[in-house]
């Protein structure tokens, strides 16, 4: 005769949430509209004459929660799941813990190294100039708003600026993560097991268009591209299927939404990067060498390429 605490009930406190059997499509249908409504409603002030003068950035801020609010509507009010739900959302608990811990780490320095990447390959294709010297172009940037703040310019050596630039960018990363979860839990934590029936690829290609089409409000104002149109929401929704092939993996090698939400942190605080090392001169297509532009798109797929070359994306390893 066996009780609670053999060695039934520890297996079970190991095992990852049960997979839905198929795709919940009514929620997912809920969860993408009001995701995207909340999106627009938040974005109304920056596209309207309401009197409101609203940084950009602010709303974006405010954004980032909207898909953890269409999480509450689905996981609530439609049952979906309808229990477990914090193991399904991969919130807790944090197991197999070393792994989940170590994915973290490389979640908060891969995307940088990544960044980093795509930005010295568009210099080797002619796409950018850097300098790596003199820093010309940040030194352009920079310089002007010191001496606005009263600070002597010569003082600071624009060596030690950068070195500091790319310090911060790991507690940048740890700060930005705060609101990168509002996103993550939605997109990875709830979005893409609810896809998953579908297989693996389609559920990650899926869920990742999605993420950069709820982008649509503010990238038709210009933001991050500079381009106002379809073609900006392409670039996003092209950016956000690239890294959330990324992110996605993470999050289903670990069964732990926790690596994708520092890992989108991580993005986020390495966006500028590029601008630290540019000459100066004309100011370079984001949508080409940023983080989000099409030479990181490759830099990505060789990435995911070395993963499914080596076995990381086989059925049995993924949770």
């Amino acid at each position: 005769m066996t009780t609670g605490t053999g060695i039934g009930s520890a297996t079970r406190k190991t095992l990852p949430a049960p997979p839905l059997e198929r795709v919940p499509w009514l929620a997912v249908g809920v969860f993408v509209a009001t995701a995207m409504a909340l999106a627009w409603l938040v974005a109304i002030p920056l596209w309207a004459d309401v009197g409101l003068e609203l940084p950009l950035t602010l709303v974006g801020l405010v954004m980032m929660f909207t898909p953890l609010l269409a999480v509450l509507v689905v996981v609530f009010a439609l049952r979906t799941p309808p229990t477990d739900r914090a193991r399904f959302l991969g919130l807790w608990p944090l197991r197999p813990v070393a792994r989940t811990v170590w994915f973290t780490v490389a979640a908060i320095l891969v995307p940088p190294l990544l960044v980093a990447a795509a930005a010295f390959l568009s210099a080797a294709l002619g796409l950018v100039q850097l300098d790596l010297v003199g820093f010309s172009g940040f030194r352009e940037t920079i310089l002007p708003a010191l001496a606005e703040a009263g600070v002597d310019p010569s003082e600071v050596p624009i060596e030690v600026l950068v070195v500091s630039q790319l310090a911060m960018i790991p507690v940048g990363a740890l700060i930005n993560s705060v609101a990168a979860f509002g996103e993550e839990v939605g997109w990875r934590g709830w979005m893409l097991p609810a896809l998953r029936p579908l297989g693996v690829w389609p559920a990650l290609v899926l869920s990742g268009a999605v993420w950069g089409l709820w982008h649509a409000p503010l990238i038709l104002l210009g933001y991050n591209f500079g381009r106002t149109d379809v073609w900006g929401v392409a670039l996003m929704t092209g950016a956000c299927i690239a890294w959330g092939v990324l992110f996605g993996w993470a999050r289903l090698r670990t069964g732990s939404v926790w690596p994708a939400v520092f890992g989108h942190g991580a993005l986020n605080a390495a966006g500028g990067m590029v601008m630290l090392f540019v000459a100066a001169g004309p100011t370079p297509d984001m949508g080409v060498v940023g983080p989000l532009g099409l030479v990181s798109w490759a830099v990505l797929a060789v990435v995911v390429v070395i993963l499914v070359a080596t076995g990381q994306f086989r059925r049995e390893v993924l949770s």
